[in-house]
């Protein structure tokens, strides 16, 4: 007997939503006023941002329709895991591939509190609707 879930895409839409805006409001100072290295620096920092929203999403739906315990141990032990993971890439980028430094931990520290935002009100959402 298998449980079929379905995934609700609401917060993936309204990451490409933000990447959309974010991409069209920073294109324009980015390519006019930014050197190669910086622009390297800012996309490494928006990606990174990007598979730490998506590791979370998946977290979420990994622990939904679970008891309010079991979810709240999941999510987390996510963000411990989440939080690892994103040092540990952050020091690779920075100490071995030597990104601009500056570039990549503003832009990391910009999308991560924006994706940050939408996470908490998808998953208080999720949390009211249950």
């Amino acid at each position: 007997m298998s449980v079929e879930r379905k995934i609700d895409l609401t917060l993936l839409i309204q990451i490409a939503v933000v990447l959309i805006i974010v991409g069209a409001a920073g294109y324009y100072p980015l390519k006019q006023y930014a050197s190669e290295q910086v622009m390297q620096g800012v996309a490494a920092g928006v990606g990174l941002s990007v598979v730490n929203i998506l590791m979370g999403f998946v977290v979420i739906q990994f622990s939904l329709n679970r008891s309010y315990t079991t979810f709240i141990q999941i999510v987390l032990g996510g963000i411990a895991l989440r939080l690892f993971v994103m040092v540990s890439l952050l020091l690779l980028f920075v100490g071995l591939l030597k990104f601009h430094s500056v570039s990549l931990v503003g832009s990391l520290f910009v999308m991560y509190v924006i994706f940050l935002t939408l996470e908490v009100i998808y998953i208080h959402k999720k949390i009211q609707n249950s």
